[in-house]
C-alpha cells in the first residue's frame, strides 16, 4: 500500500465498522491468526446477526467477547516468545513521530493493543499493513514456519476525548495484569508501561 494513501473515514469490512481519518487518535487491537477458536467467530456472528453493522451494541458485544477470548491465550501464542515480542514492539516504535504518535502499546501472547494518533498522509490501513507485513515475514523466518501469521481484520476505535484517552492507556497497560501474566503493568516487558519506569 502506498505511503500516502488517504484515509477513508467510516467504512466496514463486513462485521465491524472502522473509522480512518488522519490526525485521529485510535485504539487498535490486532491478533494472531490462530487466536480465536474456529467456532468463536461463527457464534458471535450468529449472536449479532440481527444488529445493523453500525449499531454500537454490535461493536460492544464483539469487543467484550473478543477480549475475553484473547486473554485466555488460545492458539500457539507466538508473541509469548521474547524474540518475537521484541520484534513486534520494535516495529511499533520504529515509525513513532514519523507516521503516527505512539501513546501506548502492549504485546500480549496472542494479540497486540496500540494507541496512536495518525499523522497526515498515513491511513490506518497503511500503518497496520506496514506493521503486520514486516513482522509476519520476520517472525515466520525466526519460527521456521510459513503461512498466515496475523489474523485478517482488526478492532479499532477512535478516541473521543481526554477521559476516553486516559481510559484507553490504562486499559492497554493493565491488560497483562488483567490476564494474570504479571502483578503490575510495568512488570510486563513488552509494553509502554515498562518503558515509563
Amino acid at each position: 500500500m502506498a505511503e500516502g494513501s488517504e484515509p477513508r473515514r467510516w467504512y466496514s469490512r463486513g462485521y465491524l465498522p472502522h473509522y480512518d481519518d488522519c490526525q485521529t487518535t485510535q485504539s487498535i487491537t490486532f491478533r494472531l491468526a490462530d487466536s480465536y477458536p474456529r467456532e468463536f467467530l461463527a457464534r458471535v456472528q450468529h449472536e449479532t446477526a440481527h444488529m445493523a453493522d453500525d449499531d454500537p451494541q454490535r461493536d460492544l458485544h464483539w469487543r467484550k467477547r473478543a477480549q475475553h477470548i484473547l486473554d485466555i491465550g488460545h492458539g500457539d501464542c507466538f508473541l509469548r516468545r521474547p524474540r518475537i515480542a521484541e520484534l513486534v514492539q520494535d516495529a511499533l516504535i520504529f515509525f513513532d513521530d514519523e507516521r503516527y504518535h505512539l501513546h501506548a502499546w502492549v504485546v500480549m501472547p496472542n494479540h497486540v493493543h496500540v494507541l496512536i494518533t495518525q499523522l497526515p498522509g498515513f491511513s490506518l490501513s497503511s500503518i497496520l499493513h506496514s506493521w503486520q507485513s514486516f513482522t509476519a515475514k520476520k517472525a515466520n523466518r525466526i519460527l521456521g514456519r510459513s503461512g498466515g501469521f496475523w489474523a485478517r481484520g482488526n478492532f479499532d476505535r477512535f478516541i473521543r476525548d481526554k477521559r476516553h484517552f486516559d481510559y484507553a492507556v490504562a486499559y492497554i497497560e493493565r491488560n497483562p495484569v488483567m490476564a494474570k501474566l504479571c502483578r503490575a503493568p510495568a512488570d510486563w516487558p513488552y509494553s509502554s508501561a515498562s518503558m515509563r519506569v
